[in-house]
């Protein structure tokens, strides 16, 4: 009786886990660049149990989300009009770095504007420290800057020029980690980046490829099935009362 009780309570909890990864979904619609996630279910520990002319019953103790997996699908195209707002048609990321860390993330959110950086000039002042003189480069706005076609920053003079924004890709986007919202980080087996061919289009961003249809089913399916969860927990717990009520 007790393990009917933990499949119901495990249950439970792990269809809060599935509410969440549909929940960001739904929170991420109107995100440039966001892609949906799912979450992935795997059986907990199963074993044979001998039952009636000793047939095997196969039982278990139900099941958990082992990851979330994303949907890189393309989502559809949003007109700005900004000169500063880049999309991709095709497969590919923007690649970001951190200048403060060195770490190297990739999104699919073009939404950039300029960011100054101070650059030492080469010539030192009358005190023999070196002179620093403000440049400008194109960034994501939140303190990383955008990677060139040869993994350079990218100076921004004129915001109504061609920028020469790099479009990168791998073999594989299986396992890539969801940094936030809108960033990637690639792992072992997704293979080397190199020089995607998705078309850069100036004056558009990537909308979110969430659908909210599909984001909505998916949550009355996850409520539904964690009050079956709660109500075996229920049933558990009031078939444990009776039992202990019939020793006395």
């Amino acid at each position: 009786m007790n393990q009917s009780f933990y499949i119901g309570a495990v249950g439970a909890q792990q269809q809060q886990r599935h509410l969440n990864v549909h929940g960001n979904n739904i929170a991420n619609l109107n995100t440039y660049g966001f892609k949906a996630e799912r979450a992935v279910f795997t059986q907990l520990m199963n074993q044979n149990w001998p039952g009636i002319n000793d047939n095997e019953l196969p039982i278990g103790v139900g099941t958990r989300v082992v990851n979330t997996t994303t949907n890189f699908h393309q989502g559809g195209m949003a007109d700005t009009g900004l000169p500063l707002d880049y999309a991709i048609q095709g497969k590919g990321f923007f690649g970001l770095v951190d200048l403060a860390t060195g770490d190297v993330s990739f999104t699919r959110c073009g939404s950039f504007s300029k960011a100054e950086r101070l650059e030492e000039t080469g010539e030192l002042d009358e005190e023999g420290n070196p002179i620093m003189e403000a440049g400008y480069y194109l960034s994501d706005g939140q303190g990383r800057f955008v990677l060139s076609e040869r993994g350079g920053l990218i100076p921004v003079d004129d915001v109504n020029e061609e920028l020469p924004i790099g479009v990168f890709d791998y073999r594989s986007y299986n396992g890539m980690l969801h940094l936030d919202d809108t960033r990637f980080s690639p792992v072992e087996k997704d293979g080397n980046v190199w020089l995607g061919d998705g078309e850069l289009i100036r004056g558009k961003l990537e909308l979110s490829n969430a659908d909210l249809a599909e984001e909505f089913t998916k949550v009355i399916e996850a409520q539904r099935a964690y009050g079956m969860a709660l109500k075996m927990v229920q049933t558990s717990d009031e078939i444990e009362t009776t039992i202990n009520g019939l020793r006395g």
